[in-house]
Formats: C-alpha cells, sequence, structure tokens
C-alpha cells in the first residue's frame, strides 16, 4: 500500500464569492446600458443580476463558516472581508432602489450605488477572491 502522501486543502468559498462579484459588476454594466438606452429591460436584467448575486453571496457566506468549522480557513482577511460585506449590505439596497418604477430605478441612486459596489469588488478582486487564508496542514494529519 502506498504511503500516505498530502493534499493540498481547498477552500470552498472563494468560487461564489468571484461568481457573486461578477454578477453585481454586470449589474452595473446593465445599468449603465440603461441609462444610455433608457430600454426598461435593462433596468430588468440589473434587478436579476443584483438578486442572483446577493443569493450567490449567501451561499458563498454559507461556504465560508462551512470552512471555519472543517477546519480548512485560517486567519480571515479583514480588509477584503470588510470590503465584501460593504458590497453585500449597499447591494440589499440597491435591490430596493431597483424595485421602482421606470427612470428612478436607476438613475441617479442606482447606477451610483452599482458604481461603489463595483469599485469595492474590484479592489477585493485582487486578492484573489479568498477571504481567509488557507490553514496550514499539521504534519501527519488527514485532510
Amino acid at each position: 500500500m502506498a504511503p500516505y502522501t498530502e493534499h493540498p486543502r481547498t477552500l470552498l468559498h472563494p468560487g461564489f464569492v468571484g461568481a457573486g462579484s461578477a454578477l453585481l459588476i454586470a449589474a452595473f454594466v446593465t445599468d449603465l446600458m440603461y441609462y444610455r438606452t433608457a430600454l426598461m429591460q435593462w433596468a430588468n436584467f440589473s434587478a436579476w443580476l443584483i438578486v442572483f448575486g446577493l443569493v450567490t453571496a449567501l451561499i458563498a457566506a454559507i461556504l465560508l463558516l462551512l470552512d471555519f468549522l472543517l477546519g480548512r480557513a485560517g486567519r480571515m482577511n479583514w480588509f477584503h472581508f470588510i470590503l465584501v460585506s460593504v458590497a453585500v449590505v449597499l447591494s440589499i439596497f440597491n435591490l430596493l432602489v431597483h424595485s421602482r418604477d421606470a427612470w428612478t430605478s436607476v438613475v441617479p441612486e442606482g447606477i451610483v450605488l452599482s458604481a461603489i459596489v463595483t469599485v469595492l469588488l474590484l479592489i477585493a478582486g485582487f486578492g484573489g477572491w479568498i477571504l481567509t487564508g488557507l490553514r496550514a496542514a499539521v504534519v501527519g494529519e488527514r485532510p
């Protein structure tokens, strides 16, 4: 039988943080399209993207908690965690703004909130969407 070899542990949350961020950033793009064209469907796309981005953020939060409970996560990267958390809170408010009718659903508050969220998420994205460090495996410990 082959001796036990250490397999690198992987974190569960980064993919969902990145996917949720991509959806929220895409909402900014559709807000810009609505601003340029005034076609209401772009505002609808924005609202849907924000909803799906927030649902994905909820899944990412659950997986982040699971990373900690399973002992996969190391230290929390508080800077990126706060950036992503603020972006999620602003996106909740943005969803409320996008629930309005017609032009006021996007202009001016919705597009400004989407822009702020985009900037926060792009800054956090430079960290690779990882909100924690990977816990180092103890020698002889099984994954």
